[in-house]
């Protein structure tokens, strides 16, 4: 079951790249709500209490019971924007949920274990899947995606086809390659005593009469 997060929150009226400045100053993200018809909410989040609920958290599928000031929402993250240079977050997106309806999300996929390719075969995991799309009831979000990659040998691969979520049904295409083990990259060596080719050298042009030219120019003298 997912992570429930308790988050207190506070509704803002001003606007604007400004407004949003001072409240960082303030040490406060800007943040908005949304969902069910309703308009976007505008709210502010307590940066540190922000960053110590986040810490270590699946934020995708964390359910956060937000108190705004004094109202129960459960929401789900649907964005954070966080400073191009910095860790800093800026603005959060959330999503609000009700317990009887199903919601879409990307659920994050962890590979567990040491391949048998990788162990016997010298082979190396390639994961080309982060994560998965799903379609659940809140209370069935799981609380993570787990995949054992133990028997997996060279040569071979998980596609999520191979994945089975209780109670949640997978939206992403099933033939989708999740990983696989392949040979690791060797580089040819340079055989002895053989010279690379190099850029094509180009003679300089002449700028000159041919010979029987110029000879024909002095026997006219």
């Amino acid at each position: 079951m997912a992570q429930t997060v308790a988050l207190g929150a506070q509704r803002r009226s001003d606007a604007g790249k400004g407004a949003a400045r001072q409240l960082r100053m303030g040490g406060r993200i800007p943040a908005v709500i949304y969902g069910h018809g309703r308009d976007p909410e505008s709210l502010s989040l307590g940066e540190a209490e922000l960053e110590r609920v986040l810490t270590g958290l699946e934020v995708g599928s964390a359910v956060f019971d937000l108190d705004v000031e004094g109202s129960p929402v459960k929401a789900l993250v649907r964005e954070i924007q966080r400073h191009p240079f910095r860790a800093k977050i800026l603005h959060v997106d959330f999503l609000e949920i009700r317990a009887g309806e199903k919601i879409t999300l990307q659920l994050a996929i962890h590979l567990t274990g040491a391949p048998d390719g990788v162990r016997n075969s010298g082979g190396v995991l390639d994961q080309a899947l982060r994560d998965v799309t799903i379609r659940v009831l809140p209370t069935d979000i799981p609380d993570r995606l787990d995949v054992d990659v133990t028997e997996l040998k060279l040569g071979q691969s998980l596609h999520v086809s191979d994945l089975t979520i209780p109670n949640a049904e997978i939206l992403t295409d099933p033939t989708v390659t999740i990983c696989s083990v392949v040979a690791p990259k060797v580089e040819a060596e340079p055989v002895e005593g053989v010279v690379e080719p190099t850029a094509e050298v180009v003679e300089p042009e002449l700028i000159r009469k041919p010979k029987a030219e110029e000879e024909g120019e002095e026997s006219e003298d």
